[in-house]
């Protein structure tokens, strides 16, 4: 089984186009132009046309259906659509579905996309308001009458007892509001450009559930981003440097439950990211010292020091410090805290624009990225790197 070891997946694939609408709070149109817009700018990129897709994978929540999105953005026949679950946790997933589509022959040319509009149209930050049936609604009754009703407060249960585990308070989470905006106020694609804020900003920032303040909160935002995935060989005959999927991992821990896994017998780490970290270095033979730039979800502040103590950069409690040291470069597009919020997909293209040595906080020599997406709920990464 491959929870127990290395996959094939490795460098059959790769991503060779990425593109983008604005990121703004009120798109003023549909979401389904905002995927056409986001999918045509990523073939453009990829000096690809509608006519070469032949396949496209997006997340189960987005609104624009894959057929769709295919006739309304030119594209003809599709041998290959797919759709991944829970929420933000689908991102490094769809490029996963993407790259083993390729690598068995299944399509030739994957388009994975993400387009919404959460901050005009449906804001997640509202909380649960109408759930059908369901045994995640079962999961979440639980928790509901209690006053649990929206993911900042299902994150801070865990966050509080991290906190209280390590000794720590809520001052810990504030080095990575500050890291994410002190790139983002370099980034004129992101909603704070030339908005950095200190950690005096962070902890005077307002109680939204405690331990987590306004700024350890990501935003909302409209838009769409796309990602354009090829074989190794044709991606070397496009325009773009070609971003190598060096290895790409999905994980759901035991007792998992979307956002609502308190009843585990430790709520410091995320077990579900400790699957797909243990997956990633497995396949691809690296550790986190080979690692140039992580680009870690963050939806919340606490969940990206636990990602980084799940993947071996720092021991249990000490990611804080490991943040503040800035060790790793972290979120070089300025994160769902200072970019964007796009389900992490915009993380993916950061990711991308590293490796291929065009990000607006280009680090030298970037060769290997890291991707995770959301946490909380059952989740995914990739690790990219250049080609040769």
């Amino acid at each position: 089984m491959s929870i127990r070891g290395k996959d094939s997946l490795g460098g059959r694939a790769a991503v060779a186009g990425i593109g983008a609408t604005e990121f703004s709070k009120d798109s003023g149109r549909s979401e389904l132009k905002l995927a056409v817009e986001a999918v045509r700018a990523a073939l453009d990129d990829a000096g690809l046309s509608p006519a070469d897709v032949d396949g496209l994978v997006t997340f189960t929540m987005d609104t624009s259906p894959e057929v769709t999105v295919a006739q309304a953005a030119g594209i003809g026949e599709l041998s290959f659509f797919s759709r991944i679950h829970y929420g933000g946790g689908a991102a490094c997933a769809t490029v996963q579905q993407a790259a083993l589509a390729v690598a068995t022959g299944v399509a030739d040319v994957v388009v994975c996309y993400r387009a919404f509009n959460e901050r005009s149209g449906r804001r997640f930050g509202s909380g649960v308001q109408h759930r059908e049936p369901s045994a995640e609604g079962t999961a979440l009754g639980w928790n509901l009458p209690s006053g649990l009703l929206t993911p900042a407060s299902w994150v801070a249960m865990a966050a509080q007892r991290y906190l209280h585990a390590h000794g720590l308070t809520p001052e810990a989470f504030g080095p990575v509001a500050v890291t994410d905006r002190r790139y983002a106020a370099r980034n004129p694609a992101a909603y704070f450009y030339e908005k950095p804020i200190t950690l005096a900003d962070h902890a005077a920032s307002r109680w939204i559930v405690e331990p987590l303040r306004l700024l350890d909160c990501c935003q909302e935002t409209d838009g769409g981003q796309a990602i354009v995935v090829t074989s190794v060989e044709r991606a070397r005959d496009l325009p773009q440097p070609p971003a190598v999927i060096v290895a790409a991992a999905q994980g759901a821990g035991r007792a998992q439950e979307q956002m609502t896994s308190f009843y585990r017998d430790d709520l410091t780490g995320l077990p579900e990211m400790g699957v797909v970290a243990r997956q990633l270095w497995r396949t691809s033979g690296l550790g986190p010292g080979e690692i140039d730039v992580g680009i870690i979800y963050d939806h919340f502040t606490p969940f990206v020091l636990m990602q980084l103590e799940e993947f071996g950069f720092c021991g249990p409690g000490e990611a804080s410090d490991f943040v503040a040291e800035d060790v790793l470069p972290l979120n070089t597009h300025g994160g769902q805290l200072g970019e964007a919020y796009l389900h992490g997909m915009n993380g993916i293209a950061e990711a991308v624009r590293q490796i291929r040595g065009t990000s607006v906080n280009q680090i030298p020599g970037a060769s290997r990225t890291l991707v995770t997406a959301g946490t909380g709920v059952p989740t995914s990464g990739l690790i990219l790197g250049t080609d040769g």
